[in-house]
């Protein structure tokens, strides 16, 4: 889908901002941007660049607007200090903010000047569109070890991002508009930091791999990126309604429906009314906005229909998830243990008809605790089977590379989660192996966290991990092939589906 003319745009942008020669005197830590100069920390391993602004704060009549430019700035900006977190909710063990003045972007390079210029990974964080925050993501580990320029963004989030009122140019997609906005900023900065602009790698977790399945199928991100990973973050993920039996929904919302949930929020009848809202005020409706909107200028496709179709960009992309992603939830849903005699009401209140031949494939296993064997049961029909879509998808018109974490003694990064039977390689447990999250792990898990940063930085580089088994699993003293289909049973649900 990158036509001619974006190639070239894009190599025109990668040349237009040169270091400056500020940089040069001192040691590397003051660099030139298209807007203006910043002045960031060098340590003896990397670069740090924090809260650099890729688009104007989103307030007053710029809020629920798509991100508009910055104004260039006079003087030496102070970048030592991170992007500060978008407004949100508090969340897993994560402080909340109010903090609507949020676009703004972190860059870690490596501390010596390169001979060439370096590939550039532009990560976009998770926390279900409505929480995260680029600065979570310490990036030294992948800039030194890879020798790649890192980019972590923040985006607006929930009510603020995702937002929907009829008559609102861009309804429900704010917060992919702020990812271009962050991608075209790397088109027109990555030379000044060392990085390759026609070598970008958009990669991100949970609702930020869905956020790069949006970005693959959507015509406004051509030439932004040259390769994507998508981190347990399928484009078909559903989750159970829990209100219907056999329903299970989607991540993606028709900006129709976003608009109606819109209408008349906190009793306003027109948009002035809502920019005149605190924050505080719209913070009461953050969840309710979670979900990204297509038919819209950013979107104009579901992404799911994007895949089956090929109307995807078709570049190298590696797609994976964790063995056991849904444990982190499951006790999330189901705070106290479930006695094993309510599993089979409890998957007839989430299958439905189905229901049977579920227990049959995946009976109790006499702990006394159901919630394992739910959480075993939609790890494989949410997030496993979707992930094997997407890759048998995408397949067809695009290299693509599968993975999976499988270290079932990975430490837990959230804080204060209710006792489980076993948390295994829980959602999100494979960010303890790419970036330094302050957690101790054993010699064992840091041979695999470097055989992992070495495979994401290979992938940067050329587009291919360094593997050839359909996918890759990765754990201690167990990393290699591994039979995928088989051990989540996408067979069995691809029959009753």
């Amino acid at each position: 889908m990158r036509t001619l003319l974006s190639a070239v745009v894009s190599a025109v942008m990668a040349c237009a901002v040169m270091v400056s020669p500020a940089a040069a005197d001192s040691g590397g830590a003051v660099v030139r941007t298209d807007k203006g100069t910043v002045r960031g920390t060098v340590t003896g391993a990397v670069r740090t660049f924090g809260a650099i602004p890729f688009a104007a704060a989103p307030v007053g009549d710029n809020r629920w607007r798509d991100p508009q430019p910055v104004p260039p700035w006079r003087g030496v900006r102070d970048a030592t200090r991170p992007a500060p977190r978008c407004a949100q909710n508090p969340q897993l063990g994560e402080p909340g903010s109010e903090a609507e003045d949020c676009l703004y972007l972190d860059v870690t390079t490596p501390a010596r000047h390169p001979r060439t210029p370096r590939p550039v990974m532009v990560w976009i964080h998770g926390g279900g569109f409505t929480s995260g925050t680029a600065s979570m993501y310490d990036a030294t580990w992948l800039a030194a070890r890879t020798d790649a320029v890192v980019v972590t963004v923040n985006y607006r989030l929930g009510v603020f991002g995702f937002f929907g009122h009829p008559g609102l140019a861009g309804s429900g997609a704010f917060g992919l508009a702020d990812q271009q906005a962050a991608l075209r900023w790397v088109q027109r900065n990555a030379r000044a930091f060392g990085g390759d602009a026609r070598n970008v790698t958009v990669f991100g977790e949970s609702a930020g791999g869905l956020s790069v399945c949006a970005q693959l199928a959507s015509p406004r991100a051509a030439g932004l990126f040259a390769k994507a990973i998508i981190q347990s973050g399928p484009c078909a993920l559903e989750l159970p309604s829990f209100t219907t039996p056999g329903e299970f929904t989607g991540v993606w919302r028709s900006r129709t429906a976003t608009e109606q949930a819109g209408a008349g929020a906190l009793g306003c009848a027109d948009i002035a009314c809502l920019r005149a809202q605190p924050v505080t005020a719209l913070l009461t409706l953050h969840e309710q906005f979670a979900s990204p909107s297509f038919d819209t200028a950013v979107l104009p496709i579901d992404p799911v229909v994007a895949q089956r179709t090929g109307r995807m960009h078709r570049v190298p992309t590696m797609v994976g998830s964790t063995h056991d992603e849904m444990t982190l939830f499951a006790p999330l849903f189901w705070p106290q243990p479930l006695p094993e005699t309510s599993y089979g009401e409890l998957l007839t209140a989430i299958f439905g008809t189905h229901a049977a031949p579920v227990a049959a494939r995946y009976p109790v296993n006499g702990n006394g605790d159901a919630r394992d064997e739910i959480a075993h049961v939609l790890t494989d029909r949410s997030w496993a089977c979707p992930s094997q879509d997407t890759r048998d998808q995408l397949r067809r018109h695009t290299r693509v590379s599968g993975y999976e974490f499988a270290d079932p003694d990975v430490p837990m990064i959230f804080p204060g989660l209710p006792p489980f039977p076993e948390y295994g390689a829980y959602h999100g447990s494979e960010l303890l192996m790419l970036f330094d999250l302050g957690q101790t792990l054993t010699p064992a898990q840091r041979r695999v966290s470097d055989h992992m940063i070495a495979a994401w930085g290979r992938f940067a580089r050329t587009g291919d991990p360094g593997w050839r088994a359909p996918v890759q699993s990765f754990a201690p003293g167990a990393t290699g092939a591994t039979d995928f289909v088989r051990d989540h049973r996408c067979g069995f649900w691809s029959s009753i589906l």
